[in-house]
């Protein structure tokens, strides 16, 4: 029993260690991934004919630039306790989303930035939009899922807990809206909130780590059942 045990940890141990591995390649690639179209400059926003055919496996995290005009008045608070691309943002506060009008018909909605946590009211802070048409810049987003735990959205308070932009803006009455939404880097508010800011691929890599430690865990159990084996046969002997 004692050594079915031991083969039965060092095997859980060593396949746990060499996900890890995977999961530190993939991880690397990703980041890669994202550097090169972060750095990228910035392209023409597809047409609106285009948007069906656009993929996030192909078309996430680029940057693009367009013409409109924000919606003035209106608006949507997302819940965030920080972001792992914006290294400027920290702590508790939400992210204001607003449709944005592009010249050729189409609403896009626009995540304009980040507010701490008391900022969230209207009057503390710049929201009356642009109505005439400007140039905005921006990375192009698809919608996170809804995870088991996500706290039901609050709709009367204005409050949202997941960045779906067609659910909130179908709930607000914004209209047919992009299945995508841009984290908008410029302009920025003559406030300085919401804050618009440029992502950057600062993703946590730490599955060496997480790797070494199965891997010595699986060693720990080898010299055990060594020192097992061995006293053992001395009391044998």
């Amino acid at each position: 029993m004692p050594a079915v045990f031991a083969l039965g940890a060092i095997v859980i141990f060593v396949a746990l260690g060499s996900w890890q591995l995977q999961r530190k390649a993939w991880k690397e690639a990703l980041i890669e991934s994202l550097e090169q179209r972060l750095s990228a400059p910035p392209v023409d926003l597809p047409p609106r004919e285009r948007w069906a055919t656009l993929d996030a496996a192909r078309d996430e995290f680029r940057r693009v630039k367009f013409s409109a005009a924000l919606l003035p008045g209106v608006e949507a608070l997302v819940y965030t306790s920080g972001s792992a691309l914006r290294s400027d943002v920290s702590g508790p506060g939400y992210w204001v989303f607003a449709p944005a009008r592009l010249p050729a018909g189409g609403l896009v909605v626009v995540n304009r930035g980040f507010v701490p946590q008391g900022w969230q009211a209207p009057a503390s802070r710049d929201l009356g939009g642009t109505p005439a048409e400007t140039e905005l810049v921006g990375v192009m987003r698809w919608p996170e899922s809804r995870g088991v735990f996500s706290p039901k959205d609050d709709p009367d308070h204005n409050l949202w807990f997941v960045r779906e932009p067609v659910a909130i803006a179908a709930t607000k009455g914004w209209g047919d809206v992009a299945p995508f939404y841009i984290e908008l880097e410029s302009p920025q508010p003559a406030s300085g909130l919401p804050r618009a800011g440029r992502l950057g691929a600062n993703l946590r890599n730490e599955h060496l780590q997480y790797a070494i430690t199965w891997y010595g865990l699986a060693l720990v159990v080898v010299i055990m059942f060594g020192f097992w084996v061995s006293g053992r046969a001395g009391r044998a002997a």
